[in-house]
């Protein structure tokens, strides 16, 4: 069970992180990719964002969501093993 939290963990991490490599990028947001990207991660994003606005133009919501989630992911997975 604590393969498929930490598997689970780790394809939020990928997306996460593809949604921040898009907010950098030119990418079509029309693109089925992109598409699933955000709105697989907006969702999680979106409160953090209402909390914790952009500070000089940086949105920290990424960041703030893979610490919490890595946190969590942890206290978890050590106690299921």
């Amino acid at each position: 069970m604590a393969s498929l939290i930490e598997l689970f963990l780790l394809m939020f991490t990928l997306l996460i992180l593809a949604r921040v490599l898009m907010s950098w990028v030119q990418v079509d947001p029309y693109h089925p990719v992109a598409q699933f990207i955000y709105q697989a991660t907006e969702p999680i994003l979106k409160p953090v964002r209402e909390v914790l606005p952009p500070a000089a133009g940086f949105d920290f919501s990424p960041i703030v969501v893979l610490i919490i989630a890595q946190v969590v992911g942890n206290i978890i997975i050590n106690g299921l093993r």
